[in-house]
Protein backbone atom coordinates (compact mmCIF):
# COMPACT_ATOMS: atom_id res chain seq x y z
CA UNK A 1 0.00 0.00 0.00
CA UNK A 2 1.78 3.09 -1.36
CA UNK A 3 -0.88 5.62 -0.36
CA UNK A 4 -0.79 6.75 3.89
CA UNK A 5 -4.06 8.44 3.38
CA UNK A 6 -6.38 8.68 0.59
CA UNK A 7 -9.37 11.53 0.61
CA UNK A 8 -11.91 11.35 -1.58
CA UNK A 9 -14.55 13.89 -2.63
CA UNK A 10 -14.66 15.80 0.84
CA UNK A 11 -17.16 18.14 1.97
CA UNK A 12 -17.83 20.03 5.28
CA UNK A 13 -20.73 22.50 5.02
CA UNK A 14 -21.68 25.04 8.10
CA UNK A 15 -25.56 25.46 7.61
CA UNK A 16 -25.22 26.23 3.62
CA UNK A 17 -21.93 27.07 3.19
CA UNK A 18 -19.10 25.27 2.56
CA UNK A 19 -15.92 25.45 4.10
CA UNK A 20 -14.69 22.11 2.14
CA UNK A 21 -15.94 21.71 -1.26
CA UNK A 22 -15.10 18.30 -2.47
CA UNK A 23 -11.41 18.05 -2.73
CA UNK A 24 -9.52 15.05 -3.16
CA UNK A 25 -6.20 14.01 -3.03
CA UNK A 26 -3.79 11.36 -1.72
CA UNK A 27 -0.16 11.32 0.46
CA UNK A 28 2.28 8.44 0.01
CA UNK A 29 4.85 7.32 1.78
CA UNK A 30 8.34 8.83 2.45
CA UNK A 31 6.23 11.90 0.95
CA UNK A 32 5.56 15.30 2.30
CA UNK A 33 2.17 17.25 0.89
CA UNK A 34 2.22 20.75 1.33
CA UNK A 35 -1.33 21.94 2.20
CA UNK A 36 -1.71 25.66 1.15
CA UNK A 37 -3.92 28.73 0.91
CA UNK A 38 -4.88 32.02 2.62
CA UNK A 39 -6.72 31.95 5.95
CA UNK A 40 -10.40 30.89 5.47
CA UNK A 41 -9.11 28.24 2.35
CA UNK A 42 -10.65 25.15 4.34
CA UNK A 43 -6.84 24.06 5.50
CA UNK A 44 -7.72 23.98 9.55
CA UNK A 45 -11.13 22.25 8.16
CA UNK A 46 -9.17 19.44 6.66
CA UNK A 47 -6.82 19.11 9.08
CA UNK A 48 -9.65 18.17 11.97
CA UNK A 49 -11.46 16.09 9.59
CA UNK A 50 -8.44 13.93 9.32
CA UNK A 51 -8.15 13.79 12.55
CA UNK A 52 -11.70 13.04 13.35
CA UNK A 53 -12.41 16.54 15.48
CA UNK A 54 -14.57 17.27 12.50
CA UNK A 55 -16.93 15.37 10.90
CA UNK A 56 -17.54 15.66 7.19
CA UNK A 57 -20.77 15.95 5.75
CA UNK A 58 -19.75 13.84 2.93
CA UNK A 59 -17.02 12.23 1.69
CA UNK A 60 -14.25 9.87 2.63
CA UNK A 61 -11.16 9.73 4.41
CA UNK A 62 -8.93 6.52 4.61
CA UNK A 63 -5.63 5.92 6.30
CA UNK A 64 -3.61 3.19 5.45
CA UNK A 65 -6.45 1.43 3.70
CA UNK A 66 -8.74 2.02 6.84
CA UNK A 67 -11.55 4.33 6.57
CA UNK A 68 -11.95 6.83 9.43
CA UNK A 69 -15.47 6.47 10.04
CA UNK A 70 -15.84 2.68 9.90
CA UNK A 71 -12.59 1.75 11.86
CA UNK A 72 -11.31 5.28 13.50
CA UNK A 73 -9.52 3.62 16.25
CA UNK A 74 -7.17 1.87 14.41
CA UNK A 75 -6.89 5.04 11.62
CA UNK A 76 -6.07 7.55 14.37
CA UNK A 77 -3.48 4.99 16.03
CA UNK A 78 -1.03 5.70 13.30
CA UNK A 79 -1.73 9.31 13.16
CA UNK A 80 -0.12 12.25 15.26
CA UNK A 81 -0.01 15.68 15.17
CA UNK A 82 0.74 19.42 15.92
CA UNK A 83 -0.51 22.55 15.58
CA UNK A 84 0.11 25.78 16.99
CA UNK A 85 -4.16 25.78 18.08
CA UNK A 86 -3.23 22.57 20.37
CA UNK A 87 -1.19 23.51 23.43
CA UNK A 88 -0.40 21.05 25.90
CA UNK A 89 -1.60 21.47 29.35
CA UNK A 90 0.84 24.15 30.52
CA UNK A 91 0.50 23.00 34.55
CA UNK A 92 2.59 19.66 33.25
CA UNK A 93 6.10 19.43 33.16
CA UNK A 94 7.64 18.84 29.45
CA UNK A 95 8.45 14.83 30.57
CA UNK A 96 4.65 14.57 32.32
CA UNK A 97 3.10 15.96 28.81
CA UNK A 98 5.12 13.51 26.66
CA UNK A 99 4.65 10.29 29.72
CA UNK A 100 0.89 10.84 29.84
CA UNK A 101 0.52 11.12 25.94
CA UNK A 102 2.98 8.22 25.01
CA UNK A 103 0.63 5.88 27.65
CA UNK A 104 -2.66 7.33 25.55
CA UNK A 105 -1.19 5.91 22.53
CA UNK A 106 0.16 3.31 24.12
CA UNK A 107 3.72 3.68 23.13
CA UNK A 108 5.99 0.83 23.67
CA UNK A 109 9.53 1.06 25.83
CA UNK A 110 8.16 4.97 26.43
CA UNK A 111 10.82 5.78 28.77
CA UNK A 112 13.74 5.23 26.56
CA UNK A 113 11.59 7.08 23.79
CA UNK A 114 11.00 9.94 25.60
CA UNK A 115 14.84 10.57 26.67
CA UNK A 116 15.27 10.16 22.91
CA UNK A 117 13.28 12.82 21.87
CA UNK A 118 14.55 15.16 24.82
CA UNK A 119 17.90 14.71 23.02
CA UNK A 120 16.78 15.16 19.43
CA UNK A 121 14.42 18.44 20.26
CA UNK A 122 17.38 20.13 22.48
CA UNK A 123 14.30 19.85 25.68
CA UNK A 124 16.71 17.79 27.78
CA UNK A 125 16.97 20.85 30.04
CA UNK A 126 13.60 20.98 30.41
CA UNK A 127 12.39 18.06 31.22
CA UNK A 128 11.27 18.95 34.25
CA UNK A 129 9.70 22.29 33.74
CA UNK A 130 6.07 23.01 33.16
CA UNK A 131 5.44 23.78 29.91
CA UNK A 132 2.95 26.80 30.85
CA UNK A 133 6.51 28.36 31.59
CA UNK A 134 8.19 27.88 28.55
CA UNK A 135 9.07 29.79 25.11
CA UNK A 136 6.73 29.82 22.11
CA UNK A 137 9.32 28.45 20.57
CA UNK A 138 10.27 25.68 23.38
CA UNK A 139 6.82 24.74 23.27
CA UNK A 140 6.79 23.96 19.50
CA UNK A 141 9.68 21.57 20.14
CA UNK A 142 8.34 19.82 22.61
CA UNK A 143 4.60 19.85 20.06
CA UNK A 144 6.83 18.36 17.44
CA UNK A 145 8.57 15.93 20.15
CA UNK A 146 4.67 14.67 21.68
CA UNK A 147 3.96 14.32 17.42
CA UNK A 148 6.66 11.66 16.82
CA UNK A 149 5.68 10.09 20.44
CA UNK A 150 4.56 6.93 18.56
CA UNK A 151 6.26 6.96 15.21
CA UNK A 152 3.41 7.91 13.45
CA UNK A 153 2.28 6.53 9.52
CA UNK A 154 0.93 10.03 8.87
CA UNK A 155 1.77 13.08 10.75
CA UNK A 156 0.24 16.08 10.28
CA UNK A 157 1.55 19.82 10.97
CA UNK A 158 0.00 22.63 11.08
CA UNK A 159 2.45 25.92 10.80
CA UNK A 160 4.69 23.67 12.76
CA UNK A 161 8.05 26.36 12.91
CA UNK A 162 5.94 29.26 13.69
CA UNK A 163 8.05 30.08 16.30
CA UNK A 164 10.98 29.24 15.50
CA UNK A 165 14.01 31.38 14.77
CA UNK A 166 15.11 30.44 11.49
CA UNK A 167 18.10 28.43 12.68
CA UNK A 168 15.66 26.60 14.40
CA UNK A 169 13.42 26.31 11.88
CA UNK A 170 15.82 24.79 9.76
CA UNK A 171 16.62 22.29 11.61
CA UNK A 172 13.50 20.91 12.52
CA UNK A 173 12.84 20.96 8.51
CA UNK A 174 15.77 18.80 8.41
CA UNK A 175 14.57 16.26 11.30
CA UNK A 176 11.17 16.01 9.60
CA UNK A 177 12.46 14.92 6.20
CA UNK A 178 14.60 12.63 8.26
CA UNK A 179 12.16 11.09 9.79
CA UNK A 180 9.26 10.97 6.73
CA UNK A 181 12.38 9.31 4.90
CA UNK A 182 13.86 6.61 7.03
CA UNK A 183 10.32 5.75 8.46
CA UNK A 184 8.33 5.68 5.42
CA UNK A 185 6.19 8.30 6.85
CA UNK A 186 3.24 10.34 4.81
CA UNK A 187 3.32 14.14 5.98
CA UNK A 188 0.51 16.93 5.72
CA UNK A 189 2.41 20.19 6.40
CA UNK A 190 0.62 23.65 6.30
CA UNK A 191 2.66 26.89 6.27
CA UNK A 192 2.13 30.20 5.14
CA UNK A 193 6.15 30.44 4.92
CA UNK A 194 6.57 29.31 0.64
CA UNK A 195 10.27 29.53 1.24
CA UNK A 196 9.80 26.71 3.68
CA UNK A 197 7.34 24.88 1.50
CA UNK A 198 9.79 24.99 -2.06
CA UNK A 199 12.64 23.78 0.89
CA UNK A 200 10.73 20.58 2.58
CA UNK A 201 7.49 19.72 0.18
CA UNK A 202 7.60 16.96 -2.45
CA UNK A 203 4.36 19.02 -3.90
CA UNK A 204 1.53 21.28 -2.61
CA UNK A 205 -1.97 21.66 -3.11
CA UNK A 206 -3.05 25.10 -2.99
CA UNK A 207 -6.61 25.82 -1.69
CA UNK A 208 -9.38 28.36 -2.52
CA UNK A 209 -12.11 28.94 -0.87
CA UNK A 210 -12.27 24.94 0.07
CA UNK A 211 -11.32 23.84 -3.34
CA UNK A 212 -7.92 22.57 -4.46
CA UNK A 213 -6.70 25.25 -7.29
CA UNK A 214 -3.54 23.72 -7.98
CA UNK A 215 -1.48 20.86 -7.54
CA UNK A 216 2.42 20.12 -8.09
CA UNK A 217 5.96 20.12 -7.55
CA UNK A 218 6.10 23.79 -5.39
CA UNK A 219 9.30 24.24 -7.44
CA UNK A 220 8.15 24.60 -10.69
CA UNK A 221 4.29 25.92 -10.11
CA UNK A 222 5.58 29.45 -10.30
CA UNK A 223 6.68 29.15 -13.78
CA UNK A 224 3.86 27.10 -14.91
CA UNK A 225 1.69 29.82 -13.95
CA UNK A 226 3.56 32.66 -15.35
CA UNK A 227 4.85 33.73 -11.72
CA UNK A 228 8.25 34.20 -10.37
CA UNK A 229 8.26 33.24 -7.13
CA UNK A 230 6.05 30.50 -4.39
CA UNK A 231 5.01 34.01 -2.72
CA UNK A 232 3.51 35.57 -5.97
CA UNK A 233 1.79 32.43 -6.78
CA UNK A 234 0.17 32.26 -3.22
CA UNK A 235 -0.39 35.86 -3.56
CA UNK A 236 -2.67 35.65 -6.86
CA UNK A 237 -4.38 32.33 -5.35
CA UNK A 238 -5.23 34.35 -2.52
CA UNK A 239 -6.22 37.64 -4.46
CA UNK A 240 -7.26 36.48 -7.78
CA UNK A 241 -8.17 32.82 -7.63
CA UNK A 242 -10.25 33.11 -10.63
CA UNK A 243 -7.54 34.30 -13.04
CA UNK A 244 -5.95 30.53 -12.20
CA UNK A 245 -8.82 28.57 -12.33
CA UNK A 246 -9.03 28.42 -16.38
CA UNK A 247 -5.34 27.27 -16.26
Amino acid sequence: MNKVLSVEALHKYYGAKPAVAGISFEVGRNEIVGLLGPNGAGKTTTINMILGVLQPTTGTIRIEGRDLATDRSRALACTNFTAVYATLPGNLTVYQNLRILGMIYDVKQLSSRIEELLVQFDLKAFRNVKCGLLSSGEQTRVQLAKALLNRPHLLLLDEPTASLDPSAARDIRATIREFTVRDSVGVLWTSHNMYEVQDVCDRALFLSHGKILLEGDPKTLPREHGKVSLEELFITVAREPLTLGAG
